[in-house]
């Protein structure tokens, strides 16, 4: 095999940088392609590959990474058998015997160094002297504990909310019915004084509807009419004729209203107490009585799914979870957020604040985030770039991206391959820019790491984001 052949068979993982990613490529020493030619009849060792990286002007490595990264197929934090130059066989050698075997290991550390470092060459100067006990140990602390969360015992039940009153723990609805709905709230007395007005000469038959939509001042005060409508949703097409007609009919929602709300305290008390065993974040914008059926179908879709079932994963449900008032509501979510391992982001018909800055928290942090959306929206997403697609771990300076989905099959299977540590990435160069990197989320193709090849822009924020 000539020179050439070899430049074009690493051509995917080579740039021209110094270190790691250069002694392969068009600059490395003529030894090491005059070496790897002869790879299939004299395996190279650790000593030989330390000797050509030093003569491409690379760091060398030690015993026990050539071992790890070569030599082993350890449990790692992603499947590191379904990368496509993966052999069994390489478990049993003593010695990278192909072009092959070592291109397997050099994408193992490039996919390392993406996904803990932020940058190939500051993740291989990171590990390249670790020995195995320490390496062992750094990518053991990357990984879910799968068992304990399978084995774990049964947390409290939660409370049932029938999913046709799952609405009326909303805020608007709160807003609406006050603390003490059965004696006095803004939707009863809008509807009464609505009556009253609409009634002026004598009493009349009308729908609930009517009295919310006919009111004199709905055109004045749209936001608060939605809010009726959307709180009265059952009795809308209800007729009344009189005011003990409303009363009647507002009992009934408002008994609904009180249970599901109780119901929905206990269960965010419940939550508070198991923070630090919560799993997965469910992230949504609720705004009609249909996006509460509709998020509560989706949760159990998804971890009722064949593909999770077993695994005994908790989630935070927001159809089931109120609290008392929109600002203890805001910090219970960001402990949730920031306690949970995954977040997953129900896009819904409309964009809100609050489930992209939990979106955003959650990437921030460092979390795998998955954005479920039908494909309209997810055609828009990757057309217009959407910011969430691309933050910064605060903690690392790791550029997290989001595994982007239409499917529930595929969010399910995404999460189970989080959580078993078998998650599947593939690694690409910019043709037309040596040294960018992506790394790709295998079922979607979802970008979920980069690496800059703008050396100012590179050195600039390493030099920033690390000082101390």
């Amino acid at each position: 095999m000539q020179r050439t052949d070899i430049v074009k068979f690493f051509e995917d993982l080579s740039y021209d940088t110094k270190g790691i990613g250069a002694w392969l490529g068009q600059g490395g020493a003529q030894e090491s392609f005059d070496r790897l030619a002869a790879i299939e009849k004299e395996p190279l060792g650790k000593v030989q590959l330390n000797q050509l990286l030093t003569l491409s002007r690379a760091l060398g490595v030690s015993d026990d990474f050539f071992r790890y990264y070569w030599l082993s197929a350890p449990e790692h934090t992603y499947d590191i058998t379904k990368l496509g130059d993966y052999d069994p066989s390489y478990g049993n050698e003593k010695a990278i015997i192909s072009l092959k075997h070592l291109k397997w290991g050099l994408t193992r550390i490039y996919i390392d160094g993406l996904l803990y470092f932020g940058n190939i060459k500051y993740g291989y100067k990171a590990l390249r002297n670790k020995s195995m006990s320490e390496l062992t140990e750094f990518f053991r602390s990357k990984r879910i504990p799968i068992e304990l969360i399978k084995n774990r015992d049964s947390a409290m039940k939660f409370k049932k909310i029938a999913k046709d009153d799952r609405y009326l723990i909303s805020e608007m609805a709160c807003k609406n019915f006050g603390d003490k709905p059965m004696t006095a709230s803004l939707l009863k007395d809008f509807l009464i004084k609505s009556y009253k007005t609409l009634c002026q000469n004598g009493p009349k038959t009308i729908k609930i509807r009517e009295l919310i939509n006919k009111h004199p001042s709905a055109g004045r005060i749209n936001e608060d009419n939605q809010m009726f409508l959307f709180s009265a949703d059952d009795i809308l097409e209800e007729t009344v004729s009189s005011e003990l007609d409303i009363e009647s009919k507002y009992e009934t929602i408002a008994a609904r209203y009180d249970k599901a709300r109780m119901s929905a305290i206990a269960n965010t008390e419940y939550y508070l107490s198991l923070a630090g065993d919560l799993d997965v974040y469910m992230a949504t914008s609720m705004r009609t009585r249909q996006d509460f059926r509709n998020m509560a179908d989706f949760c159990e879709k998804i971890f009722e799914s064949e593909h999770l079932k077993d695994l005994n994963l908790r989630y935070f449900d927001p159809t089931i979870s109120a609290a008392d008032g929109h600002e203890d509501k805001g910090l219970i979510e960001c402990l949730m957020v920031k306690c949970s391992k995954v977040l997953v982001y129900s896009a819904g018909e409309k964009e809100s604040y609050g489930k992209d800055a939990e979106a955003a928290m959650a990437l921030s942090l460092g979390k795998p985030v998955i954005f479920y959306c039908n494909r309209s929206q997810k055609e828009k997403f990757y057309k217009d770039i959407h910011p969430l697609s691309r933050l910064v771990d605060f903690a690392s300076g790791v550029a997290v991206g989001a595994i982007v989905t239409d499917s529930e099959t595929e969010v399910a299977c995404l999460l189970r391959r989080i959580f078993e540590n078998r998650m599947e990435y593939t690694i690409e160069q910019r043709k037309d820019k040596p040294g960018y990197f992506r790394l790709r989320e295998k079922i979607t193709g979802s970008v979920v790491r980069i690496q800059t090849n703008d050396e100012l822009l590179s050195g600039s924020f390493w030099n920033h984001y690390l000082k101390k």
